[in-house]
């Protein structure tokens, strides 16, 4: 019994990431400049996912106001998603932000970024405002 129970948790955390990527700190800087985010703040954008998803696509987190915060940028389903069929403030099915496409989960970002600033985010607050880290991750790893 103990080896079933073994066998079925080795199996359910191999599938929980199924569909997730882990990016590394210059494939998301260049990730994200590809797709249209603002150089000059692209250094907050990788310091903001590093603190809050570990730049990990499939993470999810339970939060305390019995939303999920998901994906890359850690949105909360409470808010901003459906589970299901699109709805929330970025229109969108939750199941979308966990996946490898990071389009959909950008410009949901992008959308909480213009109503709620960075401070919408508290890793951001806690790992990157008035850090310098941000502005020097362009130099370093844009192309």
């Amino acid at each position: 019994m103990k080896v079933l129970v073994f066998c079925f948790v080795i199996l359910a955390s191999a599938l929980v990431n199924i569909d997730g990527k882990v990016y590394t700190k210059c494939g998301l800087t260049q990730e994200l400049l590809r797709i249209g985010f603002s150089r000059s703040l692209v250094g907050n954008w990788v310091c903001l996912i590093e603190s809050e998803s570990g730049r990990n696509t499939a993470k999810q987190t339970q939060k305390a106001n019995g939303g999920t915060a998901l994906g890359l940028f850690q949105i909360n389903s409470k808010e901003w998603c459906k589970y299901g069929s699109p709805g929330g403030k970025c229109n969108m099915k939750c199941e979308d932000l966990t996946n490898e496409d990071i389009r959909d989960d950008s410009s949901c970002a992008q959308k909480i970024l213009s109503q709620l600033g960075f401070n919408g985010w508290d890793g951001w607050k806690r790992s990157c405002y008035g850090r310098t880290y941000p502005s020097t991750i362009t130099s370093a790893c844009a192309k």
